[in-house]
C-alpha cells in the first residue's frame, strides 16, 4: 500500500550540510520537514514538542551520535524510524534496529526513500495493531483474573460466614438452645444477604442488568 498523503517528518543528522540537502529530497518529495536537530541534547525536546509522523536519522562522522538520537526520538515520541547510511554496517544496523529503526537507506539512493517511508509506516501500522491485541488480550486476562478470585473470595465467605453459621444453628438447636440457633440463624441471615448483594453489585458492574440477572436465573433452574 502507497502512503500518499503529505507527512510530517523530523530530520537528524550530525552535519547541518547533510541535514540541508535531506530536507530538500523531503520536501520535493511533497512532505514537510517539521524539525531538524544535529544534536542529542535537543533532539528529544524536539521530537515530544513536534510529533513527527516519521523521523529520519542520517549517519554522519560519530556511529554513537547517531544511536544517540535514535534513542531519544524513540524515548520521546513512539514514530517510526529511518536511519540513512553512507555505506552498509551491519553491526550498526542491528544495533539500531534494537533501539527503534524500521528501514534503513544508502546515502546514494534517496529515489528509495519514499519507498523506506511507505513501507516503515506500514510495518509501524501493523506494530500498533498487534500491540493494541496484546493490550486487549492482557485487559481481558487480567479481567477474568479479577473474576475467579472474586468467585473465590465470595466461596471463602459463604463457607466462613453462612455455612458455618447455618452448621452452628443446627448444633444449638440439637442441644436444646432454640435461642442460640434463632440468633445464630439470624446472624447468618444477614451475612448470607451481604454476600449476595455484593455478588448482585458485581455483576451489574460487569454490564449485567436486573433483567438479564432474573433470566438468567431462570435459565439455570
Amino acid at each position: 500500500m502507497d502512503i500518499l498523503e503529505r507527512l510530517r517528518v523530523l530530520i537528524a543528522n550530525q552535519k547541518d550540510d547533510r541535514l540541508e540537502l535531506l530536507a530538500t529530497v523531503i520536501e520535493d518529495m511533497g512532505h514537510e520537514v517539521v524539525a531538524r536537530s544535529i544534536t542529542v541534547s535537543e533532539v528529544a525536546a524536539l521530537t515530544a514538542r513536534q510529533l513527527p509522523d516519521v523521523a529520519i536519522v542520517g549517519l554522519g562522522e560519530s556511529s554513537e551520535h547517531a544511536l544517540g538520537l535514535i534513542s531519544e526520538i524513540v524515548r520521546e515520541s513512539y514514530c517510526p524510524v529511518i536511519a540513512i547510511l553512507s555505506d552498509f554496517d551491519e553491526a550498526w544496523v542491528n544495533e539500531a534496529a534494537k533501539r527503534g529503526v524500521y528501514a534503513y537507506i544508502l546515502d546514494g539512493h534517496p529515489d528509495e526513500l519514499q519507498s523506506a517511508i511507505n513501507v516503515t509506516l506500514n510495518r509501524f501500522a501493523d506494530a500498533q495493531s498487534l500491540q493494541s491485541a496484546i493490550e486487549r488480550r492482557n485487559a481481558e486476562s487480567a479481567r477474568q483474573n479479577e473474576n475467579t478470585n472474586a468467585r473465590r473470595r465470595q466461596a471463602l465467605e459463604l463457607h466462613d460466614g453462612v455455612v458455618q453459621g447455618l452448621v452452628a444453628a443446627q448444633l444449638a438447636h440439637d442441644l436444646g438452645r432454640d435461642e442460640e440457633s434463632r440468633a445464630a440463624l439470624v446472624s447468618t441471615l444477614e451475612r448470607a444477604k451481604a454476600v449476595v448483594s455484593r455478588s448482585l453489585q458485581e455483576l451489574k458492574e460487569e454490564g449485567l442488568d436486573s433483567e438479564q440477572l432474573i433470566r438468567a436465573s431462570s435459565t439455570d433452574e
